[in-house]
């Protein structure tokens, strides 16, 4: 019995995988086969012929910007994740820890703006930030990214969690409010930080719209931009579209990999958990 359910087990876990997987197995297998070949009604496990230059034209295609849209992802990502996970968190403390008046009416407001649909707010957004000079700039696909209400929602949670005596030996010790945040409640809540963090990054380089709009010129596209030039009107290059999102991808499966613990960890001390 106990046999048959370790097979059974395995068996699953092993279906599972195959299915998670699947869809990378096929981005790859796209990436190194030529248009014809993608096209055929032939299907072929794995090309008989491999074409790794279907990478390289990413990077030497005059056109696409690819490069320098890959850095510019690079930049936008590794800066709003830092960023916007800072000020939710010391957002989250002072509505966690700082008594002060009208702090449940401000943090009623910050929930209800996750309530506000994205559609809502583009058009304002757009016309704030086009005033101000950030169409066709870095800081301007960047800005509206750093303000996250959810974040601020889950470590507000996480905070209310964190035993108050480590806050009053603190005290003890002459820490104001900024010192009991800098140096007791930012050092513990380490997974949390790594987790948003992450999960920062990866919505941050998978933003389209956003980009899309304010980043006009190809000096400012993005990585995902630089992506959707293969599916044009007038041309679709499918083994360069394979290519591109093998590469783009790769550096969200690292960082999975790598912060996959924090994850859990930190959804879980959050006190969201089901």
């Amino acid at each position: 019995m106990n046999r048959l359910r370790s097979l059974t087990r395995g068996l699953t876990v092993g279906l599972l995988t195959a299915l998670f997987l699947a869809p990378f197995y096929l981005v790859l297998r796209g990436a190194l086969m030529d248009s014809r070949s993608l096209t055929s009604p032939h299907w072929a496990w794995w090309p008989s012929t491999t074409h790794w230059e279907n990478f390289t034209a990413l990077f030497t295609d005059p056109a696409l910007h690819f490069g320098q849209a890959l850095a510019n992802s690079l930049l936008i990502a590794g800066i709003t994740a830092p960023v916007s996970t800072l000020l939710a968190s010391a957002a989250g403390y002072a509505f966690a820890r700082i008594p002060v008046p009208g702090r449940g009416v401000l943090l009623t407001l910050v929930v209800a703006t996750l309530m506000i649909p994205g559609s809502v707010t583009f058009v304002p957004t757009f016309v704030v930030v086009g005033s101000l000079g950030g169409v066709n700039t870095l800081w301007g696909i960047i800005a509206p990214g750093l303000f996250n209400p959810f974040a601020v929602l889950l470590f507000r949670n996480f905070y209310l969690r964190l035993p108050a005596e480590l806050e009053e030996a603190g005290r003890l010790d002459g820490l104001g409010r900024l010192g009991l945040y800098r140096r007791i409640a930012l050092p513990s809540s380490g997974s949390m930080l790594a987790s948003l963090g992450a999960l920062a990054f990866i919505d941050s380089w998978n933003a389209f719209l956003w980009p899309l709009v304010i980043g006009q010129d190809p000096s400012a596209w993005t990585a995902q931009i630089a992506l959707s030039t293969f599916l044009t009107a007038q041309t679709i290059n499918l083994p360069g579209l394979f290519a591109g999102a093998v590469v783009t991808i790769a550096p969200l499966v690292a960082m999975f990999l790598i912060a996959q613990r924090y994850i859990v960890e930190g959804i879980t001390g959050s006190g969201l958990k089901g």
